[in-house]
C-alpha cells in the first residue's frame, strides 16, 4: 500500500502561502513525487465591528475591522526523501502547517 501525506498550510497572507505551494511543488518535480494541489479551500472572514466613539457620545458610527485565513491543501506521495526536504523548508512564522501521512 502507498502512503500519502496531505499538507495543510493556512495563514493571513495569500502572497505567502502561494510562494511556499510553489516552494513544495519544485520540491516534489525534482524528487518525481507525484502531487496534487495546492486546492485552494475556502478563505474564512473575522470581523470585529466596533464603535468609533467609545463614550457613546454622538452619532452610532462603526469601525469594521477584519482578518483573513487563507487555506490551501496539497496531496502527495510520502517518499522518504521528499519529506525530509519539506521539513527543511523554510517557513514564515504567520504560516500554520500541518502534516499528516494516511494510506
Amino acid at each position: 500500500m502507498d502512503q500519502k501525506a496531505r499538507i495543510r498550510l493556512s495563514g493571513n497572507s495569500s502572497k505567502e502561502l502561494d510562494r511556499l505551494c510553489n516552494e513544495i511543488k519544485d520540491l516534489a518535480e525534482k524528487t518525481g513525487v507525484s502531487i496534487r494541489g495546492p486546492i485552494p479551500l475556502p478563505t474564512k472572514r473575522l470581523v470585529v465591528p466596533c464603535r468609533k466613539s467609545p463614550d457613546g457620545e454622538g452619532t452610532a458610527t462603526w469601525d469594521h475591522w477584519e482578518m483573513r485565513v487563507h487555506k490551501r491543501v496539497i496531496d502527495m506521495d510520502a517518499d522518504e526523501r521528499a519529506l525530509r526536504r519539506l521539513m527543511r523548508i523554510q517557513i514564515p512564522k504567520d504560516i500554520n502547517i500541518e502534516i499528516v501521512l494516511r494510506r
